[in-house]
Protein backbone atom coordinates (compact mmCIF):
# COMPACT_ATOMS: atom_id res chain seq x y z
CA UNK A 1 0.00 0.00 0.00
CA UNK A 2 0.82 3.49 -1.04
CA UNK A 3 1.52 6.20 1.85
CA UNK A 4 -0.72 8.70 0.93
CA UNK A 5 -1.46 11.96 2.87
CA UNK A 6 -5.15 12.11 3.09
CA UNK A 7 -5.71 14.22 6.01
CA UNK A 8 -8.31 16.24 4.05
CA UNK A 9 -9.90 14.75 0.71
CA UNK A 10 -12.40 17.01 -1.52
CA UNK A 11 -15.23 15.43 -3.08
CA UNK A 12 -16.32 16.96 -6.52
CA UNK A 13 -19.34 16.50 -8.65
CA UNK A 14 -17.88 14.83 -12.43
CA UNK A 15 -20.95 16.92 -14.16
CA UNK A 16 -19.31 20.12 -13.69
CA UNK A 17 -16.47 21.29 -15.51
CA UNK A 18 -16.37 24.61 -13.50
CA UNK A 19 -15.85 22.60 -10.37
CA UNK A 20 -13.11 20.29 -11.75
CA UNK A 21 -11.35 23.16 -13.21
CA UNK A 22 -10.90 24.71 -9.74
CA UNK A 23 -10.10 21.96 -7.79
CA UNK A 24 -7.05 21.20 -9.67
CA UNK A 25 -5.09 24.36 -8.00
CA UNK A 26 -6.55 23.72 -4.03
CA UNK A 27 -3.77 23.26 -1.87
CA UNK A 28 -5.62 19.73 -0.59
CA UNK A 29 -4.06 15.98 -0.01
CA UNK A 30 -6.89 14.10 -2.37
CA UNK A 31 -9.23 15.46 -4.68
CA UNK A 32 -12.18 13.04 -5.28
CA UNK A 33 -13.82 13.07 -8.85
CA UNK A 34 -17.24 11.91 -7.85
CA UNK A 35 -19.00 9.74 -10.58
CA UNK A 36 -21.41 8.60 -8.68
CA UNK A 37 -24.27 10.27 -5.54
CA UNK A 38 -23.26 13.72 -7.12
CA UNK A 39 -24.12 13.19 -11.11
CA UNK A 40 -27.59 12.97 -12.28
CA UNK A 41 -28.45 9.57 -13.82
CA UNK A 42 -29.15 11.44 -16.49
CA UNK A 43 -25.80 12.97 -16.75
CA UNK A 44 -23.39 9.82 -15.65
CA UNK A 45 -21.99 9.21 -19.21
CA UNK A 46 -21.79 13.05 -19.71
CA UNK A 47 -19.68 12.93 -16.44
CA UNK A 48 -17.33 9.93 -17.21
CA UNK A 49 -16.16 11.35 -20.21
CA UNK A 50 -15.55 14.43 -18.69
CA UNK A 51 -13.44 13.07 -15.70
CA UNK A 52 -11.33 11.08 -17.82
CA UNK A 53 -10.72 14.10 -20.12
CA UNK A 54 -9.90 16.56 -17.00
CA UNK A 55 -7.41 13.73 -15.80
CA UNK A 56 -5.58 13.66 -19.49
CA UNK A 57 -5.18 17.26 -19.97
CA UNK A 58 -4.99 18.91 -16.45
CA UNK A 59 -2.44 19.83 -13.96
CA UNK A 60 -3.30 19.36 -9.91
CA UNK A 61 -2.10 20.88 -7.19
CA UNK A 62 -2.92 18.09 -5.00
CA UNK A 63 -0.47 15.14 -4.52
CA UNK A 64 -3.75 12.22 -5.43
CA UNK A 65 -6.58 12.39 -7.53
CA UNK A 66 -8.95 9.80 -7.17
CA UNK A 67 -12.20 8.76 -8.76
CA UNK A 68 -15.74 7.26 -6.94
CA UNK A 69 -16.43 5.34 -9.19
CA UNK A 70 -20.54 4.20 -9.38
CA UNK A 71 -21.72 1.18 -7.14
CA UNK A 72 -21.31 -2.26 -8.63
CA UNK A 73 -25.14 -2.97 -8.88
CA UNK A 74 -24.71 -0.01 -11.20
CA UNK A 75 -25.17 -0.53 -15.18
CA UNK A 76 -22.26 2.47 -15.02
CA UNK A 77 -19.74 0.23 -12.93
CA UNK A 78 -17.73 -1.44 -15.19
CA UNK A 79 -17.73 1.28 -18.11
CA UNK A 80 -16.50 3.46 -15.55
CA UNK A 81 -13.70 1.73 -14.93
CA UNK A 82 -12.91 0.32 -18.15
CA UNK A 83 -12.74 4.00 -19.14
CA UNK A 84 -10.83 5.50 -16.13
CA UNK A 85 -7.68 2.79 -16.31
CA UNK A 86 -7.38 2.84 -19.95
CA UNK A 87 -7.20 6.59 -19.61
CA UNK A 88 -3.51 8.44 -20.61
CA UNK A 89 -3.35 9.65 -17.07
CA UNK A 90 -5.33 6.77 -14.82
CA UNK A 91 -6.38 7.87 -11.38
CA UNK A 92 -4.37 7.32 -8.43
CA UNK A 93 -7.04 5.41 -6.59
CA UNK A 94 -10.41 4.75 -7.50
CA UNK A 95 -13.03 4.46 -4.51
CA UNK A 96 -15.47 1.58 -4.70
CA UNK A 97 -19.13 2.97 -2.94
CA UNK A 98 -21.64 0.79 -1.20
CA UNK A 99 -19.00 -2.13 -0.64
CA UNK A 100 -21.18 -4.58 0.86
CA UNK A 101 -18.41 -7.80 0.70
CA UNK A 102 -14.80 -8.69 -0.01
CA UNK A 103 -15.70 -10.25 -3.28
CA UNK A 104 -16.97 -5.99 -4.72
CA UNK A 105 -13.68 -5.14 -4.18
CA UNK A 106 -12.09 -8.16 -5.52
CA UNK A 107 -14.00 -7.48 -8.87
CA UNK A 108 -12.58 -3.98 -9.10
CA UNK A 109 -9.06 -5.64 -8.36
CA UNK A 110 -9.68 -8.33 -11.07
CA UNK A 111 -10.92 -6.13 -13.57
CA UNK A 112 -7.77 -3.62 -13.01
CA UNK A 113 -5.53 -6.20 -13.20
CA UNK A 114 -6.83 -7.29 -16.88
CA UNK A 115 -6.98 -3.79 -18.14
CA UNK A 116 -3.50 -3.23 -16.82
CA UNK A 117 -1.92 -6.22 -18.28
CA UNK A 118 0.90 -6.94 -15.71
CA UNK A 119 2.38 -3.13 -15.57
CA UNK A 120 5.14 -2.86 -12.61
CA UNK A 121 3.44 -2.54 -8.79
CA UNK A 122 4.32 1.22 -8.54
CA UNK A 123 1.44 2.22 -11.87
CA UNK A 124 -1.08 -0.19 -10.58
CA UNK A 125 -4.39 1.84 -9.52
CA UNK A 126 -5.10 1.98 -5.88
CA UNK A 127 -8.75 0.64 -4.20
CA UNK A 128 -10.47 2.45 -1.64
CA UNK A 129 -13.54 1.23 -0.27
CA UNK A 130 -16.60 3.38 1.16
CA UNK A 131 -18.36 1.34 4.12
CA UNK A 132 -21.93 3.27 3.75
CA UNK A 133 -24.51 0.44 4.82
CA UNK A 134 -25.07 -2.01 7.64
CA UNK A 135 -24.17 -5.00 5.53
CA UNK A 136 -20.75 -3.65 4.83
CA UNK A 137 -20.33 -2.96 8.41
CA UNK A 138 -20.80 -6.44 9.64
CA UNK A 139 -18.66 -7.29 6.87
CA UNK A 140 -15.50 -5.05 7.23
CA UNK A 141 -13.15 -7.33 8.88
CA UNK A 142 -13.38 -9.31 5.76
CA UNK A 143 -13.18 -6.37 3.31
CA UNK A 144 -10.26 -4.51 5.33
CA UNK A 145 -8.01 -8.11 4.52
CA UNK A 146 -9.09 -8.92 0.72
CA UNK A 147 -6.75 -7.22 -1.94
CA UNK A 148 -3.40 -5.88 -2.27
CA UNK A 149 -4.49 -3.16 -3.43
CA UNK A 150 -6.56 -1.87 -0.94
CA UNK A 151 -5.88 1.32 0.64
CA UNK A 152 -8.07 2.82 2.82
CA UNK A 153 -11.48 2.16 4.23
CA UNK A 154 -13.98 5.15 4.07
CA UNK A 155 -17.14 5.60 6.48
CA UNK A 156 -19.52 6.77 4.60
CA UNK A 157 -22.24 8.27 7.54
CA UNK A 158 -24.69 9.62 4.86
CA UNK A 159 -26.08 6.23 3.32
CA UNK A 160 -25.10 4.55 6.40
CA UNK A 161 -27.67 6.85 8.65
CA UNK A 162 -30.05 5.82 5.82
CA UNK A 163 -29.78 1.91 6.22
CA UNK A 164 -29.78 1.82 9.65
CA UNK A 165 -32.46 3.94 9.88
CA UNK A 166 -30.96 6.56 12.04
CA UNK A 167 -33.14 9.47 12.94
CA UNK A 168 -31.02 12.74 12.00
CA UNK A 169 -31.75 16.04 10.73
CA UNK A 170 -28.06 16.29 8.58
CA UNK A 171 -25.40 13.83 7.57
CA UNK A 172 -22.70 13.69 10.06
CA UNK A 173 -25.31 15.40 13.15
CA UNK A 174 -25.50 13.83 16.05
CA UNK A 175 -28.55 14.04 16.95
CA UNK A 176 -30.84 15.72 19.65
CA UNK A 177 -32.15 12.55 21.71
CA UNK A 178 -28.78 10.61 22.01
CA UNK A 179 -26.69 11.01 24.64
CA UNK A 180 -23.64 8.98 23.63
CA UNK A 181 -22.03 9.61 20.36
CA UNK A 182 -23.59 8.34 18.17
CA UNK A 183 -21.20 7.68 15.54
CA UNK A 184 -18.36 5.80 17.54
CA UNK A 185 -19.49 2.03 16.98
CA UNK A 186 -19.15 2.10 12.94
CA UNK A 187 -16.27 4.46 13.34
CA UNK A 188 -14.43 2.27 15.64
CA UNK A 189 -15.21 -0.70 14.23
CA UNK A 190 -13.85 0.40 10.77
CA UNK A 191 -10.35 1.81 12.63
CA UNK A 192 -9.79 -1.27 13.90
CA UNK A 193 -10.42 -3.30 10.96
CA UNK A 194 -7.96 -0.75 8.42
CA UNK A 195 -5.12 -0.16 10.97
CA UNK A 196 -5.32 -4.24 11.40
CA UNK A 197 -4.44 -4.67 7.71
CA UNK A 198 -2.16 -1.37 7.30
CA UNK A 199 -4.92 1.19 5.58
CA UNK A 200 -5.89 4.29 6.22
CA UNK A 201 -9.18 5.03 8.17
CA UNK A 202 -11.13 7.88 6.80
CA UNK A 203 -14.19 9.67 8.09
CA UNK A 204 -17.06 10.47 5.83
CA UNK A 205 -18.17 14.20 5.46
CA UNK A 206 -19.88 16.91 7.67
CA UNK A 207 -22.83 17.87 5.70
CA UNK A 208 -23.35 21.34 7.40
CA UNK A 209 -20.35 23.21 5.83
CA UNK A 210 -21.16 26.72 7.39
CA UNK A 211 -20.24 25.39 10.96
CA UNK A 212 -16.57 25.22 11.33
CA UNK A 213 -16.42 24.22 14.81
CA UNK A 214 -18.08 21.75 14.87
CA UNK A 215 -16.19 20.37 11.88
CA UNK A 216 -13.06 20.95 13.65
CA UNK A 217 -14.66 19.01 17.09
CA UNK A 218 -15.39 15.93 14.81
CA UNK A 219 -11.40 16.31 13.17
CA UNK A 220 -9.83 16.01 16.27
CA UNK A 221 -12.39 13.44 17.73
CA UNK A 222 -11.86 11.12 15.08
CA UNK A 223 -8.12 11.65 15.07
CA UNK A 224 -8.00 10.93 18.77
CA UNK A 225 -9.43 7.92 17.56
CA UNK A 226 -7.11 6.62 15.00
CA UNK A 227 -8.41 8.00 11.89
CA UNK A 228 -6.04 9.30 9.20
CA UNK A 229 -8.45 12.07 7.44
CA UNK A 230 -11.79 13.74 6.61
CA UNK A 231 -13.60 13.53 3.40
CA UNK A 232 -14.58 17.29 2.29
CA UNK A 233 -17.55 18.39 0.90
CA UNK A 234 -17.10 22.35 0.44
CA UNK A 235 -13.74 24.00 -0.67
CA UNK A 236 -14.44 26.34 3.06
CA UNK A 237 -13.82 22.75 4.84
CA UNK A 238 -10.19 21.96 3.35
CA UNK A 239 -8.04 24.32 5.80
CA UNK A 240 -9.59 22.85 9.12
CA UNK A 241 -9.79 19.33 8.42
CA UNK A 242 -6.36 19.96 6.83
CA UNK A 243 -4.81 22.04 10.13
CA UNK A 244 -6.67 19.32 12.13
CA UNK A 245 -4.59 16.40 11.32
CA UNK A 246 -1.32 18.47 10.86
CA UNK A 247 1.25 17.86 13.85
CA UNK A 248 1.97 21.09 14.99
CA UNK A 249 5.54 22.25 15.36
CA UNK A 250 5.54 21.96 19.09
CA UNK A 251 4.54 18.15 19.02
CA UNK A 252 6.97 17.52 16.16
CA UNK A 253 9.77 18.66 18.52
CA UNK A 254 8.91 16.64 21.42
CA UNK A 255 8.06 13.86 19.84
CA UNK A 256 11.67 13.56 17.91
CA UNK A 257 13.59 14.66 21.46
CA UNK A 258 11.81 11.65 22.94
CA UNK A 259 12.29 9.51 19.94
CA UNK A 260 16.37 10.42 19.99
CA UNK A 261 16.66 10.23 23.80
CA UNK A 262 15.12 6.71 23.60
CA UNK A 263 17.22 5.91 20.99
CA UNK A 264 20.39 7.11 23.10
CA UNK A 265 19.32 5.34 26.10
CA UNK A 266 18.71 1.84 24.48
CA UNK A 267 22.33 1.86 23.37
CA UNK A 268 23.00 2.04 26.63
CA UNK A 269 21.10 -0.85 27.82
CA UNK A 270 17.79 0.84 29.31
CA UNK A 271 14.46 0.34 28.50
CA UNK A 272 13.01 3.16 29.66
CA UNK A 273 13.93 6.58 30.30
CA UNK A 274 12.37 9.81 31.71
CA UNK A 275 12.32 12.88 29.28
CA UNK A 276 11.23 16.39 30.58
CA UNK A 277 8.76 14.94 33.40
CA UNK A 278 7.26 11.96 30.74
CA UNK A 279 8.35 8.23 30.81
CA UNK A 280 9.37 6.98 27.59
CA UNK A 281 9.92 2.96 26.80
CA UNK A 282 8.98 1.11 23.18
CA UNK A 283 4.97 1.56 23.77
CA UNK A 284 6.01 5.45 23.65
CA UNK A 285 8.03 5.20 20.72
CA UNK A 286 5.04 3.51 18.33
CA UNK A 287 2.79 5.81 19.86
CA UNK A 288 5.19 8.85 18.24
CA UNK A 289 6.11 7.10 14.70
CA UNK A 290 3.16 8.28 12.58
CA UNK A 291 3.25 11.59 14.06
CA UNK A 292 6.85 11.83 12.81
CA UNK A 293 5.95 10.24 9.27
CA UNK A 294 3.68 12.51 8.52
CA UNK A 295 6.12 15.31 9.82
CA UNK A 296 8.38 13.33 7.44
CA UNK A 297 5.82 13.28 4.49
CA UNK A 298 5.20 17.11 5.08
CA UNK A 299 9.17 18.22 5.20
CA UNK A 300 8.28 19.73 8.33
Amino acid sequence: MLNRLRRCQLSVPGSSQKMIAKSSNLDVDVVILDLEDAVAPSQKVMARAQVVEALNSMQWKAPSVAVRINDITSEHCYADIIALASAQKAPDTLIMPKTQRATDIQFLETLLSQIEGGQPDNHAIGIEALIEDVEGMMRVEEIAACSNRLESLIFGMGDYAASQQMDLETIGASGKHYQGDLWHYPRYRLTIAARANNLSPIDGPLADFTDSQALINDCLAIKTLGMAGKWAIHPTQIEGITSSFTPSNEAISRARLQFSEYKKAVEKGQGAIEVNGVMVDAATVKLLQPLLQTADQLGL
